[in-house]
């Protein structure tokens, strides 16, 4: 039976995971387990899931607000001179290059959405995507800072369509292997491609809004019945929404403003941490 204490648990480790390079797939497994569903995880926990993981989208998609807006062509208007133009960069980023970086990883997600879902549910490739994504991470930093990588964009707007496209393309292992972490792979991709550690963090971020979006709502509409049947307490549903929302929205301001003090090894770190965490206590 699920407890509200678990809907406060779970939405914390949801705001907290999904959108750093620390694999949310992975700690949702493992905090299952400590909470006793074990292998089995009830239908009415999957959909509980699908819900928090809305929260941790809505958070994000305020935080970045502005730039949807700019992106749809939204932008505030300025007044310069007597004419009226748009306070955002003209040649800045725009829909192409979310297209760009969003397609690869939804078009792979799509044709193997059985064989991803059924080996989201074994903890083995998890736990060895927690690993391959840390070492994934501190090579890159390693290149980075060696400076054998060129540095060419330090804001989103210095973005070209190459490397948002070239970045779309790493995220496909993401996509494809859970536990190997959407963000840690647009992020270091990102690195590799040559953007500053900041605007691969928000390039990052930002089409995480999208692709999120499009997962889950599919997700919500393959469990509709379970939603339909009333079998989950609307108070327990509140909850986790509430504290994964708030959760997320104050991660991602935190790390934005903290970013060039937390290197990417220290990620890795802890995915290593984590992966004999999740030895110990799923698989043995």
């Amino acid at each position: 039976m699920l407890h509200w204490f678990d809907s406060i648990i779970l939405g914390i480790v949801e705001g907290l995971t999904e959108f750093l390079p620390v694999s949310s797939t992975g700690h949702m497994i493992l905090t299952n387990q400590l909470l006793g569903y074990g292998n089995d995880t009830p239908e009415e926990l999957k959909t509980f899931e699908i819900v928090i993981q809305f929260a941790a989208i809505l958070a994000i998609a305020i935080v970045y607000r502005h730039r949807i807006l700019q992106v749809f062509g939204l932008g505030r208007k300025a007044s310069v001179k007597g004419l009226s133009v748009d306070s955002l960069p003209k040649r800045g980023f725009n829909m192409i290059h979310v297209i760009l970086g969003i397609f690869p990883a939804l078009a792979a997600a799509f044709l193997f959405r059985h064989q991803i879902k059924e080996l989201g549910f074994h903890t083995a490739p998890v736990l060895w995507a927690l690993v391959a994504g840390g070492i994934y991470m501190w090579v890159t930093e390693a290149l980075y800072e060696s400076g054998k990588v060129k540095r060419t964009a330090e804001t989103m707007d210095e973005i070209s369509y190459k490397q948002a496209f070239i970045i779309g393309l790493i995220q496909i292992v993401s996509a494809v292997w859970p536990g190997f972490s959407r963000s840690g792979s647009t992020i270091a991709g990102g690195m590799l491609t040559g953007l500053s550690y900041r605007a691969a963090a928000d390039f990052s971020f930002f089409i995480a809004i999208p692709i999120m979006t499009a997962a889950t709502g599919y997700e919500l509409v393959s469990n509709l019945d379970q939603l339909r049947a009333g079998t989950l307490d609307v108070g327990f549903l509140l909850t986790g929404f509430i504290v994964s929302f708030v959760v997320a929205w104050v991660v991602v301001v935190a790390f934005l403003k903290v970013l060039q003090k937390i290197k990417l090894k220290y990620f890795a770190w802890y995915r290593f941490a984590l992966a004999a965490l999740f030895y110990l206590l799923v698989m043995r």
